[in-house]
């Protein structure tokens, strides 16, 4: 059967679709769902007065959105049957879905940009069918590698940009298996943060708990000496008033000192457990875990900020002790600050590196990505159906994932950067609360036509996320 579906699929290579024309114009409300979604504040995309001056002329989109807008909605989502025939795509989908391939990940996805789109453009996409694999077996399944690029302009028919988009259709259940530890192995602990010793919640300490049920890191004050320490004291140690009460931290400090902890291995912990003592702007220390970062990449003075661990839930509904749900702060690198002014090509060499970006993963930001790229993919927001085809949860799409990549770029390049391509090969899924930690370095410079390229990988604790490359073009 695998060879006559091979042959069957392979009859669709070389096949165009019809233009897929776009429902809507390109138009400002969309741009800012996008930005929204990605945390992008590019005054190019969203400020008026700002992009009329800049080398735009006007408000542009990001250049990443550029395959997201021909994307038919929702209600072509409901039914592949009606799908089937409209691109070629669609009709290799129908085939190997119609096999048990029902399983799907993107896998490769390379963005060219020939300029950038303006609120008003109407786009229209040809895609062809430029290769389907053998049957491969990979780590998620047996399945088949389908390749399409796809041709963007204007239904005035100026050219825009181009797709390379790959995806693997797999069966699940199928995946390569990982070889059986042996007897002799030590196997690690349960890292399910649950399984961590609850605290002992008390009168000294239960206004802070209750605080970090709400993602409130508060620190206790002396209302005698207005003196605010860390950890809870029923007595003042300066003034030794028994009056306390509590400040609320705004979660900003710098890494004081650190240390890797590797034994002993407790469940609840994934080893080794990076632990900071944090200096907070507000004086007090404290010690907590640091997520996002390895020891190699921790540095005395690192900027940090708070993050949140929902780690127990409750034994006791409605509880406000230990018998409730626990919530534990934590810390991440913080975010760089986005430059305001664009670096010229002679500011940057080879080699220079970017600075460490920390991405918290949540369901909210892997559903807002998904509506905001105009994907549907039940994957990308439907953890039942998810799991039924072979995913351990919801993951973000691909799409947002190089939106977060062009961000973190233009962050470090400054706003008036022009992005002329991205290249994405896909790695471990990003499944929420694994935060998706971005390094990066100037792989090329052209000081003669400003063209620079920049190597990025996001990393999780599952692996690498994506690897890739964001070419621009800086001003002399």
């Amino acid at each position: 059967m695998s060879d006559e579906l091979l042959s069957r699929m392979r009859e669709v290579v070389g096949q165009h679709s019809e233009p897929s024309l776009a429902r809507h114009a390109i138009g400002t409300a969309a741009i800012a769902d996008w930005c929204d979604a990605m945390g992008e504040d590019n005054p190019c995309y969203t400020d008026p007065e700002f992009a009329a001056k800049s080398r735009h002329g006007g408000i542009v989109a990001p250049p990443a959105t550029l395959d997201i807008w021909t994307r038919p909605g929702l209600p072509a989502q409901a039914s592949l049957a009606r799908r089937c025939g409209k691109d070629p795509l669609s009709r290799v989908m129908a085939m190997v879905e119609a096999e048990g391939f029902i399983g799907v990940v993107a896998v490769n996805s390379e963005l060219e940009f020939a300029r950038y789109l303006r609120p008003g453009d109407l786009l229209q996409g040809v895609q062809v069918m430029e290769d389907v694999s053998e049957e491969k077996q990979t780590a998620l399944g047996i399945g088949h590698f389908v390749t399409t690029r796809t041709k963007y302009s204007t239904v005035e028919g100026e050219h825009v940009g181009d797709l390379l988009f790959r995806i693997l259709k797999f069966r699940p259940g199928t995946g390569a298996r990982p070889a059986a530890a042996t007897d002799d192995e030590p196997k690690p602990p349960d890292a399910s943060p649950a399984l961590r010793p609850r605290p002992a919640i008390n009168r000294d300490n239960q206004a802070l708990w209750d605080g970090y049920r709400t993602h409130e890191l508060r620190l206790p004050q002396c209302q005698g000496c207005q003196r605010v320490f860390f950890p809870p004291s029923p007595r003042c140690a300066q003034c030794g008033s028994f009056d306390m009460a509590y400040v609320v931290s705004e979660g900003h400090g710098t890494v004081y000192s650190h240390v890797a902890v590797h034994y002993p291995q407790a469940p609840g912990f994934a080893y080794p457990v990076p632990v900071a003592l944090v200096e907070l702007d507000e004086g007090p220390r404290m010690v907590a875990d640091l997520v996002g970062v390895s020891r190699d990449q921790l540095e005395i003075g690192m900027p940090v900020e708070v993050d949140w661990l929902d780690s127990h839930p409750a034994v006791v509904d409605g509880a406000t002790d230990s018998r409730g749900p626990v919530t534990l702060p934590r810390f991440r690198p913080a975010a760089p600050p986005r430059r305001t002014e664009t670096r010229t090509v002679g500011s940057v060499s080879e080699g220079d590196p970017l600075p460490l970006w920390v991405l918290p993963i949540t369901p909210t930001r892997i559903v807002a990505g998904a509506l905001a790229t105009r994907d549907f993919q039940d994957v990308h927001h439907d953890r039942d159906l998810a799991h039924k085809k072979g995913s351990a949860d919801t993951f973000l799409n691909i799409n947002t994932s190089m939106g977060f990549m062009e961000r973190y770029v233009c962050d470090w390049a400054g706003p008036e950067a022009v992005v002329t391509a991205l290249r994405v090969k896909l790695g471990a899924p990003a499944y929420p609360y694994h935060p998706l930690t971005f390094t990066g370095s100037v792989k090329s410079v052209d000081a003669t036509t400003g063209r620079v390229v920049v190597e990025v990988a996001a990393t999780n604790t599952l692996g690498r996320h994506v690897a890739g490359t964001v070419e621009l073009e800086l001003n002399p």
